[in-house]
């Protein structure tokens, strides 16, 4: 099957935390039920870099290179092969309207459009990574130092958990649910030696992350990232 969506993803910065599993239930798409890491519930705040997006094979013009930074957490369907592990979006972030929109359209993703901007600097053998955005004429940033060579990542760990899901999941209007796959190589990461997630928790997510959000976060990693595709998402209700 040939994919709707092509891109790199690179430099993701992954800052992750354990929350109540009470606090994700409404957001829990119809047929899926919450992944968990040793009876954990977690959600992530990523940032990350789109590179040369590309829609049924053909560039956009002026939306082929962009930030995102997301909320999400992790779910868990079962299928003929066995559990499909996957993520679900609360909420995510671009710099332009047409990108949010067209998620909306397309997928009925929660996309909104901020104003955004991000940075890398290198140094010998380190590598700092910024995603601030703009909301209500305040800065929200997520920003991560890490050192050291990029590693793979060792099976059966909290970094595994976070990135080997290959599925995404829609809760859509009336108890409806979107089912979309999404191909990557599995990435390789560097652990953060700092990561900070600073901005008004309840205007961007709601008060119910406020507390999960504002706690020190369980991992942050910074993954190489690589090239993506995703497949148009199916409606699971029909």
């Amino acid at each position: 099957m040939r994919p709707f969506l092509t891109a790199q993803w690179r430099c993701l910065a992954i800052v992750n935390f354990e929350i109540d599993p009470v606090v994700l239930r409404p957001f829990v798409p119809v047929g899926t039920e919450l992944d968990r890491w040793q009876g954990r519930a977690f959600v992530s705040v990523v940032g990350f870099l789109f590179v040369d997006t590309r829609v049924w094979g053909c560039p956009i013009p002026y939306h082929r290179d962009f930030e995102e930074v997301n909320l999400r957490f992790y779910v868990r369907r079962r299928a003929d092969e066995g559990w499909r592990r996957a993520v679900v979006f609360v909420k995510e972030i671009v710099p332009r309207a047409a990108i949010a929109m067209s998620a909306r359209w397309l997928y009925g993703e929660n996309y909104v459009a901020l104003p955004m901007r991000h940075q890398v600097e290198d140094g010998p053998g380190t590598r700092t990574v910024s995603y601030s955005w703009w909301l209500q004429q305040h800065e929200h940033r997520l920003a991560m130092s890490v050192s050291g060579e990029s590693r793979d990542v060792v099976v059966g760990s909290e970094e595994e958990f976070i990135t080997e899901h290959y599925w995404g999941y829609v809760r859509g209007k009336r108890g409806t649910t979107t089912e979309y796959r999404v191909a990557h190589p599995r990435w390789r990461v560097r652990s953060a030696t700092s990561a900070q997630f600073t901005g008004n928790v309840a205007a961007l997510y709601g008060n119910e992350f406020v507390e999960p959000l504002s706690a020190p976060p369980t991992s942050a990693f910074l993954a190489e990232g690589s090239e993506v595709a995703v497949f148009k998402g199916v409606n699971l209700n029909r």
